[in-house]
């Protein structure tokens, strides 16, 4: 979970506004918001379960920010393509 705030802080550098949050795959996290199967609010959710499943990878395309609330963020597309820049360098070098 570190690692996913330290991405998208680092991304955040360059925006007006910053935001602090958790890294993830817009479409992913979509799309579980969206399940019809589950219920509504947060408190009977696993929202970090959600986070983990949504974790972006090297072929995420969008990505998005959840907020502290759960709300979530979408990139445009340079932020999208920075945060893909980003995911691409990790495994290139040490964070820690």
């Amino acid at each position: 979970m570190r690692l996913l705030t330290l991405l998208f802080l680092a991304s955040a550098l360059s925006l007006a506004q910053s935001w602090s949050g958790y890294l993830v795959d817009s479409k992913c996290y979509a799309d579980e918001q969206a399940n019809k199967n589950k219920d509504p609010g947060t408190i009977d959710r696993d929202m970090d379960l959600e986070l983990r499943q949504c974790s972006p990878n090297a072929r995420t395309k969008t990505f998005g920010v959840v907020l502290p609330d759960w709300d979530s963020l979408q990139f445009d597309a340079a932020g999208n393509a920075k945060a893909a820049e980003m995911i691409r360098n990790f495994g290139k070098g040490s964070w820690f």
